[in-house]
């Protein structure tokens, strides 16, 4: 406040003055009022002083002159590019910013004389990124990035040593990896640029590409191309007549080892080979010379055919001289390697046709020699005349007799008859008998023969008539069966009877069953146990002969059997009772009828009775059915309530009236279509309530009134006394 009201009255004052100095009143001293910040100076038009405030502040020059901040301008346009500017008091000074430096190469300058700043260059700096890395100077500051083989770590490229926490480590390319069929030789390390060198590993040779790899700036290993053949000698030499035994490898180390071949022997010289590191095979110098098995030795009673060659393989064949035969096995002898003619076993015997062939009823004219070429005639005897055309045998080099073509026939007359049989074939002294159609050959000899003294030796054939073994075969009595046995000797048969059986009304039942029976009789007979109202088909075979006979048979309806029933006396309307049956094939056809018959003087009661009433009618008079139970819906032990009030089949179990005596009658029935068998069983009695019984109840039910009368009573008095 106090401030602003001197800076008025200054202001007056000085008007004041102004106006005195204007009127020429007084004359004021300039040079003394100017501000210790300024400087009196001449005007430009000569009329007298004025006070300018110094460089670098600012006002009138009398009364103030203040700071002048040149730097609110902008540094760029008081100390120009990549500058920072600093005001002082009444002045200022200008920096250069971070990478940059003074052209005048002073920490600070003022512009006014050319001074600016200009680009550091920090990449002179050894060792400014690190090692591995390289420098790029950038205007005002530089970056780094790694060199090649070197890689960043900490962070990503370009970066900053100072800022960053980057920096650059060479590549690592780890062991090489192998190369095949190669062995690593030397390795100068696994850093970028090192260098691994590969030989080719024993039993191989280089034979192509770069032995050397070298650790690459993408950390893998480069430029081995290196390609080791395994060294090989190839197939082994071929020497004259020798063979080889050699498993087919070509490896160094590998042998082969030489032998003669067949026709030779080895005379001397090496007979094994190596391959060696170098590709070869070392020399063998077998010698093989040729086996020579000489002339060869002759074989007694033999002929020689031979080429004259004595090699090995050379053969010699040996054939038996004309009248001998090789009893040996082999007339092949062949010069083996080792020299010697060897394999025949030749064995030359004399031809030898034995005894001449016998003719029958013939006489021989021979000289007892059975060599090649003897000679043996043949003569019929008397009686006999001669058929053929050559009557004498040679013996030839087979040492067969030959093939004579004579037929001595006996003058028996014509063929002996046999009964029932007829002659196939004859030739005068030999005929063939078979028995006529009808008829079969039972025993005996079926040829003739015509004896030397000219009578027929007959046959002894028996034709006896064809008959079936099982005849007549019949079913009786409705389980047994007969038949005809037809035999020619009294040997006892072996009958097999098999039977099968269905029935229309069942269609998964089977019955069937086989026995067997050994009989002498002419008419056996055999009881089976067939079922009832059963189809069966029986087959009876005669086993000796294997003959076959069948017949059908249709079993009758039987009776049912009668179950086991419990009588009983009842005086109830309700009684319940019992039954025990056993189960039966015809179980699926019968069923149980429940009777009523009421007590009414002399009763008599047919068991085929088809009852008087109709099913359903619930009034009952006269003897009735009350129930019909089909029997294959029941067990073996059945229980049934006469009078329960429900329907069995299609009739209805009423309740027997009180005061009438009943008797309850079960029949079993089975039917089967229009055939039908039953059986009759009295099963209970039921009498009307005896005198005892009533007079019992009406006691009862005397004391049971009496007692209701008194209660009442009682009831009433209380009442009334507790009313009163």
């Amino acid at each position: 406040m106090g401030g602003r009201t001197g800076g008025v009255v200054m202001v007056s004052l000085l008007l004041v003055l102004s106006a005195l100095e204007a009127e020429g009143q007084i004359v004021l001293d300039v040079c003394a009022s100017c501000h210790a910040n300024a400087t009196c100076e001449d005007k430009p038009d000569g009329s007298g002083k004025v006070c300018n405030c110094k460089y670098g502040f600012v006002g009138n020059g009398r009364t103030f002159c203040q700071d002048k901040d040149e730097c609110q301008i902008g540094a760029n346009k008081i100390c120009g590019q990549h500058t920072m500017c600093h005001n002082t008091y009444g002045s200022y000074f200008c920096t250069c910013l971070a990478g940059y430096s003074p052209s005048n190469s002073m920490p600070v300058f003022i512009p006014n004389d050319g001074t600016h700043c200009q680009d550091i260059d920090e990449c002179r700096v050894t060792g400014l990124c690190g090692e591995g890395a390289q420098c790029r100077n950038l205007e005002g500051s530089f970056d780094c990035s790694c060199q090649v083989g070197y890689r960043v770590h900490g962070g990503s490229e370009p970066f900053h040593p100072q800022m960053d926490s980057a920096f650059c480590k060479v590549v690592d390319c780890g062991q090489p990896a192998s190369v095949e069929d190669s062995a690593l030789q030397s390795i100068s390390g696994t850093t970028f640029g090192s260098v691994a060198t590969f030989v080719c590993e024993d039993g191989f040779v280089w034979r192509r590409g770069e032995n050397m790899s070298v650790c690459g700036a993408d950390g893998r290993w480069r430029g081995a191309t290196l390609v080791c053949e395994e060294i090989s000698c190839s197939d082994p030499p071929v020497l004259p007549h020798a063979g080889q035994m050699w498993n087919g490898s070509s490896t160094p180390g590998s042998t082969v080892i030489y032998f003669c071949e067949a026709g030779f022997f080895h005379s001397g010289g090496n007979n094994l080979s190596v391959c060696t590191n170098n590709g070869n095979w070392t020399k063998a110098d077998i010698l093989c010379k040729a086996v020579d098995c000489g002339e060869p030795l002759p074989e007694p009673n033999a002929v020689m055919l031979w080429d004259k060659t004595s090699t090995v393989g050379s053969q010699v064949a040996y054939e038996c001289a004309r009248g001998y035969v090789n009893v040996g096995k082999g007339n092949i002898s062949v010069c083996s390697a080792r020299g010697k003619w060897e394999g025949a076993s030749l064995s030359c015997q004399e031809i030898s046709c034995g005894e001449p062939n016998f003719k029958r009823r013939a006489k021989m004219l021979w000289s007892g020699s059975s060599r090649v070429g003897s000679v043996v005639h043949y003569r019929c005897e008397e009686g006999c005349h001669t058929r053929g055309l050559r009557n004498h045998s040679r013996c030839g080099e087979n040492g067969l007799w030959e093939d004579v073509d004579l037929w001595c026939e006996a003058k028996c007359g014509p063929v002996p008859f046999l009964p029932n049989a007829e002659v196939v074939w004859h030739n005068r002294s030999v005929a063939v008998h078979r028995c006529v159609a009808g008829f079969h050959s039972w025993r005996g000899s079926n040829v003739s023969t015509c004896r030397a003294s000219g009578a027929w030796r007959r046959a002894s054939l028996t034709c006896v008539e064809i008959k079936p073994p099982v005849n007549l075969l019949v079913v009786h009595d409705g389980n047994c069966l007969r038949w005809r046995a037809e035999k020619y000797e009294e040997d006892e048969e072996v009958y097999r009877v098999t039977y099968t059986g269905s029935r229309d009304y069942q269609i998964r039942f089977e019955d069937g069953g086989r026995r067997f029976l050994s009989s002498r009789e002419q008419q056996p007979e055999l009881c089976l146990r067939l079922l009832p109202l059963t189809n069966y088909s029986i087959s009876v075979t005669a086993t000796s002969v294997r003959f076959t006979a069948t017949v059908t048979a249709n079993t009758s309806l039987a009776a049912p059997a009668a179950p086991d029933v419990f009588y009983e006396e009842h005086e109830t309307p309700v009684p319940t009772l019992r039954l025990h049956r056993s189960p039966d094939t015809l179980d699926p056809i019968s069923v149980y009828q429940v009777f009523v018959l009421p007590v009414e003087g002399i009763m008599t009661f047919d068991c085929s009775s088809p009852a008087s009433l109709a099913s359903s009618s619930k009034i009952k008079t006269a003897e009735y059915i009350t129930a019909q139970i089909n029997v294959r819906n029941i067990g073996t032990e059945f229980n049934f309530t006469v009078g329960d009030g429900l329907f069995y089949g299609s009739f209805y179990n009423a309740l027997l009236e009180s005061g009438r005596n009943y008797y309850i009658i079960l029949r079993a029935v089975n039917q089967w279509k229009t055939a039908s068998k039953s059986f009759c069983v009295l099963w209970a009695k039921v009498s009307a309530t005896s005198y005892v019984l009533r007079v019992s109840s009406l006691s009862a039910a005397a004391m049971v009134g009496v007692a209701a009368l008194v209660l009442l009573w009682g009831y009433s008095f209380a009442w009334c006394v507790k009313n009163a």
